[in-house]
């Protein structure tokens, strides 16, 4: 019956690892939510801001000037607004992109500290642990002392 035990220690520590994961998958998707959610509305106040003069602004711009390029078009807004608004929105989507690459960069970093290395750490604890006990489990081979035979002949 020594195989219901064997590697008893390789199947606890797949337990814990497992058991590890969901308060790190927790803890990156809050992360995640949050991040997003502030990089989303940062994104929004950045498409829906428009870049008009003081003379644009007069000739009643600001009131037809909104919501993306297209839209904007659509509504009569100066070609020379739309232009330099273009640059800035064009910017924040750059932005944005950057903050998501940034997120994940760190989510996966975050990932490797908190989840692959205690868990490759406890793997290696577990199997220098098991030597050890494997080791002293054995008794040493001493070797054995040459056998003083004696040969005897009989006569018959």
């Amino acid at each position: 019956m020594a195989w219901r035990h064997k590697n008893r220690w390789f199947r606890r520590w797949l337990v814990a690892i497992t058991f590890w994961f969901v308060p790190v998958l927790i803890v990156a998707v809050n992360e995640v939510r949050e991040e997003m959610a502030y990089n989303n509305v940062d994104l929004h106040k950045s498409l829906a801001s428009w870049e008009l003069t003081d003379a644009q602004r007069a000739a009643g711009a600001a009131a037809r000037c909104h919501g993306t390029s297209e839209e904007a078009r659509a509504a009569g807004c100066p070609e020379d607004a739309i232009a330099a608004t273009e640059v800035k929105h064009q910017e924040a989507l750059n932005e944005y992109a950057h903050r998501k690459a940034t997120l994940a960069d760190y989510l996966w970093h975050a990932f490797v500290g908190y989840w692959i290395v205690p868990a490759a750490f406890l793997l290696v604890l577990g199997v220098l642990i098991g030597g050890i006990r494997r080791a002293l489990r054995r008794p040493q081979h001493t070797p054995a002392p040459p056998s003083a035979e004696v040969k005897t002949t009989t006569h018959p």
